[in-house]
């Protein structure tokens, strides 16, 4: 056969291969799935007994707690499940196979055994090495797990972006844990050992919030409508049944988790904390604010909705502009054409802009700081302050070291204050992705303490755990280090190798930044 021949004959065998494969990552029908919704009247529950009274006292508002420490924020979780009477509805974009997301599934699981029905929802495209486990708590009559966009094609994943990029590219990024529809935790944390201080590892710096009163009834109306979307796909549909023989293996898999030492020492360690002692007593001191949910349409996870109605753009109208000052904090900070401009007109107005992201040496995702890179000159040159966490910096107790030890922490939180008055703690991050293609979510609070105690962060602790950017007169970059009283000036990029940099300024240069 000539060469061409040999071309014409690999380009066919190649069209049929993606035909076969686009035929098998075909989704399921929808049709006759089960509906469900927030059970609305939970106010003789435990938790409705405890609360109604709070709620009653202050008309209007939320009560919110800012969960900083890691291990208080696993401890908030596991309480909810562990005191719930009716219903969890539980939603994640990452859920680890690891201690601390084991520990939850277990709580889960114990949960539905005492009659409570559980509805989770996961983004699928962290839940590889999953399946048996989700199949296990599928196959429970009060759980049912729900998959947003998922891939059909189990092994390997890559094969679902081959067929369908479209829609495999975007996912749902929003976390909300809701209790009862009596009380909620929403903010940055996914579920997994860096996320809540049980890893010797590097250890995520982030926050959440739990809240009680009207916006965890928002909260509720918005899981149904994410549950009722048309990428909600039970997981059924997706996966075969779980038998007894692989139910079984699971639970014995999760005993070994739960009954090893370092479980023991994590769960110790949870149990003797004042937060939990608080929370069980109802001593909380909630901060009591006006207190909106804002979030993405899930149509955003098929390219169906419309700009307008896009998550950023609500920002714009309940945060509204600001007038003298914004913090941010985001770890995965590009802000694109429109939204550099913006900031250079703020800064420009004379508005104080303070922004804190990732190192190079901190960040998970190398690509995303490339992107942020090559935005710093236009930044500091419209007099915008950057600031970049240190890999051993730690802005909250317990944030940043778990219980064995590690104290090497990256950025993960996603809040930002604005004019001493109001608060954004969720799950958007000021780059494409949040703004374009994942489904985000978040809590808009009207706080003025909440907000100074953001403000008196960046006065007194960022500059002492991060890096500041700055430019030089002849407008090269230098970062500038405050450590143990002394002052240094370094010209490079601190904590980077010379083939991380060179990594970095080639990723900089290619045309990705629609995808970060």
């Amino acid at each position: 056969m000539t060469g061409r021949g040999s071309i014409a004959l690999f380009g066919v065998l190649l069209g049929a291969g993606a035909a076969m494969l686009a035929a098998r990552s075909r989704l399921p029908s929808l049709e006759n799935r089960t509906t469900s919704a927030a059970l609305i009247d939970t106010r003789s529950t435990r938790l409705g007994q405890a609360i109604s009274p709070l709620i009653a006292q202050h008309p209007g508002l939320s009560g919110i707690y800012v969960l900083r420490d890691a291990r208080d924020a696993f401890a908030a979780r596991d309480r909810l499940a562990s005191v719930a009477e009716r219903t969890l509805d539980v939603q994640y974009y990452i859920w680890r196979k690891d201690l601390s997301g084991t520990l939850l599934f277990k709580a889960l699981y114990d949960a539905a055994e005492r009659g409570v029905r559980v509805r989770l929802l996961l983004d699928d495209n962290n839940t590889s090495g999953l399946d048996p486990l989700l199949a296990a708590l599928d196959a429970h009559p009060r759980i049912e797990v729900r998959l947003f966009n998922p891939f059909v094609i189990r092994r390997p994943r890559v094969f679902g972006y081959l067929t369908d990029f479209s829609r495999a590219n975007r996912r749902m990024h929003n976390k909300s844990f809701i209790a009862d529809n009596q009380a909620t935790i929403v903010g940055g944390r996914n579920v997994g050992d860096e996320y809540f201080g049980a890893t010797d590892g590097v250890l995520f710096s982030d926050v959440d919030i739990i809240a009680i009163g009207p916006v965890v009834q928002e909260t509720s109306v918005e899981f149904d409508r994410y549950w009722a979307s048309a990428s909600a796909y039970p997981l059924d549909r997706i996966l075969p049944p779980a038998n007894d023989a692989q139910i079984a293996q699971v639970r014995t898999a999760a005993s070994k988790v739960v009954g090893n030492p370092a479980a023991v020492a994590y769960l110790t360690a949870i149990r003797t904390s004042p937060f939990l002692r608080d929370l069980v007593a109802h001593k909380l001191p909630l901060e009591w604010a006006k207190t909106r949910l804002i979030s993405d349409d899930p149509a955003k996870g098929l390219g169906r909705v419309r700009r307008e109605d896009l998550l950023v753009e609500t920002m714009k109208k309940v945060v509204g502009m600001p007038v003298r000052q914004i913090d941010i904090v985001s770890p995965y900070f590009v802000p694109g054409p429109d939204a550099t401009r913006i900031f250079r007109d703020w800064a420009q107005r004379g508005v104080k802009m303070r922004v804190l992201t990732n190192s190079l040496e901190a960040t998970d995702v190398s690509a995303v700081h490339a992107g942020y890179a090559k935005k710093r000159r236009t930044l500091l040159h419209a007099g915008v302050t950057l600031y970049e966490l240190r890999k051993r910096g730690v802005l909250a107790p317990g944030s940043g070291g778990g219980p064995f030890g590690s104290s090497a922490a990256s950025l993960h939180a996603k809040t930002f204050a604005v004019d001493d008055s109001r608060v954004f703690v969720g799950s958007f991050n000021f780059d494409p992705r949040s703004r374009e293609l994942n489904t985000e979510m978040g809590f808009v609070i009207d706080s003025p303490a909440l907000a100074r105690r953001i403000k008196e962060v960046f006065d007194q602790r960022i500059p002492l755990n991060a890096y500041e950017v700055r430019l030089s007169d002849k407008g090269d970059l230098y970062w500038i280090e405050k450590r143990d009283g002394v002052t240094e000036r370094r010209n490079a990029e601190p904590g980077a190798t010379f083939w991380q940099s060179a990594w970095v300024s080639l990723l900089s240069r290619l045309p990705i930044e629609w995808l970060l």
